[in-house]
């Protein structure tokens, strides 16, 4: 795995980084290769980071497990804050090798309202992320840990507005996922349809699943995961496309039980990121071909657009109980899952047509 010089040791599933002793003290830095080797890396040389606030997060992450660990905080908060202070993500990207105190509420304004104008915009992801930074500059300053600063520039009374976050309406027909599909590569094809039939979120969970997800129970081959968010066990049958698509069986051995069901030609994971942009080259391919035949383009679509389209069908065609699709989305509620599906489905209504007496 290339651990040489790393100071990395995986044990039991994980990777622990071995602090230099005496004493020797193990950390446990996740089950993620490349995520570990940025932890190590950043270990390794704690002077071109340390004071950044890239360095400050890891520390407000830090003492946010110690009150996850007495209760005080909740799991799915330091779930969430973790996946937004990823090293490769666009919050640390932004603001990462900056001094806490340089940061101005123009400069936060300027994120926001950057994230909303993408295709699609980042609306609900960047308000989160500004509200992690937001966070951990409070806990600065409660701490006393960075001398100076005393102003946090995320607040509302900075002058920040946040994005107005509105449901997806994006509706993607049968037609359009059928021209994508037939233009995408193998595995944004099968990202593509794993996320239609599964309704899981193609960024959290998907993304993430090995072949070890895929088991044997009382009904046949399962699906069997781990939900990212909800950190509920889900279990989905293989049937129909999903036992078309996914491997057939596994000789058993560890590198075959361990490879992404979603992997490049070399095995190696996709980023999630990667995986987007090849879905927007194929739909940029299929509006070649439809200018080509005089047809008008097709608006640009997410994966999780795939989700919202694959529970809508479920609904509207397939006529199945919304309960039903509730828990195979894992929503805590079935209001949730009505929005979701609603915003989506723009078929034309029909009149009242009831006969006055």
């Amino acid at each position: 795995m290339g651990l040489a010089g790393t100071r990395l040791v995986f044990d039991g599933g994980r990777f622990y980084y071995v602090h230099r002793g005496p004493p020797q003290r193990w950390e446990n830095v996740g089950t993620d290769l490349a995520a570990a080797k940025q932890a190590a890396a950043r270990y390794k040389n704690p002077s071109e980071a340390f004071g950044t606030t890239a360095y400050w997060l890891g520390e407000f992450l830090a003492d946010l497990k110690r009150l996850v660990a007495a209760k005080a905080r909740s799991q799915r908060t330091l779930d969430d804050y973790t996946q937004y202070a990823a090293e490769d993500g666009p919050l640390v990207a932004a603001f990462g090798k900056r001094l806490p105190a340089t940061i101005k509420p123009h400069e936060v304004q300027g994120y926001l309202d950057f994230n909303a104008q993408l295709d699609p915009p980042r609306l609900t992801q960047s308000n989160r992320e500004k509200a992690l930074l937001s966070s951990c500059i409070s806990w600065l300053i409660r701490t006393g840990k960075v001398q100076g600063l005393v102003m946090n520039p995320c607040m509302r009374s900075s002058g920040i507005v946040r994005n107005e976050e509105r449901p997806r309406e994006r509706y993607v027909s049968h037609e359009e996922l059928r021209e994508v599909l037939s233009l995408a590569p193998r595995s944004v094809r099968l990202m593509m349809l794993l996320t239609y039939r599964t309704l899981q979120r193609p960024d959290s969970d998907i993304v993430k699943w090995t072949t070890a997800v895929l088991q044997t129970g009382q009904t046949g081959r399962e699906l069997v995961f781990r939900q990212n968010k909800t950190k509920r066990q889900h279990r989905i049958a293989v049937t129909g496309e999903l036992a078309d698509v996914l491997p057939k069986a596994l000789a058993g051995n560890v590198r075959e039980v361990n490879v992404p069901l979603v992997a490049r030609l070399d095995g190696h994971p996709y980023t999630y990121s990667g995986l987007s942009s090849m879905l927007k080259e194929a739909i940029m391919a299929a509006n070649v071909r439809r200018k080509a035949r005089k047809m008008p383009p097709m608006p640009s679509f997410g994966f999780r657009d795939l989700k919202g389209k694959g529970a809508t069908d479920m609904y509207f065609l397939e006529k199945q109980p919304i309960e039903v699709i509730q828990a195979l989305c894992g929503h805590a509620n079935k209001a949730t899952t009505e929005i979701y599906i609603k915003a989506r489905w723009q078929q034309t209504a029909q009149p009242n047509q009831t006969q006055i007496a």
